[in-house]
């Protein structure tokens, strides 16, 4: 399958927010609404349809963080993913900021290997941060998500 990588834009306000893609790496719509409403929107689309999304929330003056990134089953393992997190990359450093994060969960093994192959270093853990904020268990990889894996890229 042939996709165009120029099919990215921000998400206009008012537009119907894609949860059905975000959920595919967030556990619930209000934790999502927590952080996409102060978020820019970035989405990928393919023949008028939403298949990738991401969202940019500013942390502070310097640094930038992925808040979620998801990909359509459908079209997950077509590069997708890392040409939206080369995209991010990009927009962040014309926005003027020095630092890109990103966090996953501890048994996101594709996520972790995914980030570090385009720049991203392991900075930190937040420890329990899945138990201390989700309503019920996260199992991911059949193992359970208990802390979040922090990453880094420098611009």
């Amino acid at each position: 399958m042939t996709l165009n990588y120029t099919q990215t834009r921000l998400l206009e306000k008012g537009e119907q927010i894609p949860y059905e893609l975000l959920l595919l790496a967030d556990e619930t719509i209000e934790i999502i609404d927590s952080y996409a409403k102060e978020g820019e929107i970035y989405v990928f689309e393919h023949n008028s349809q939403i298949i990738g999304v991401y969202i940019l929330y500013i942390l502070d003056a310097k640094a930038i963080e992925i808040k979620n990134i998801a990909v359509h089953k459908d079209y997950q393992g077509l590069g997708i993913g890392t040409h939206l997190l080369n995209e991010a990359t990009q927009r962040a450093k014309e926005k003027g900021f020095k630092t890109l994060v990103i966090g996953t969960a501890n048994g996101a093994i594709k996520q972790l290997y995914l980030y570090q192959k385009v720049g991203f270093e392991i900075t930190g853990i937040r420890k329990n941060f899945f138990i201390d904020n989700y309503p019920a268990p996260i199992y991911e990889n059949g193992i359970l998500c208990k802390h979040m894996i922090m990453l880094e890229k420098q611009l």
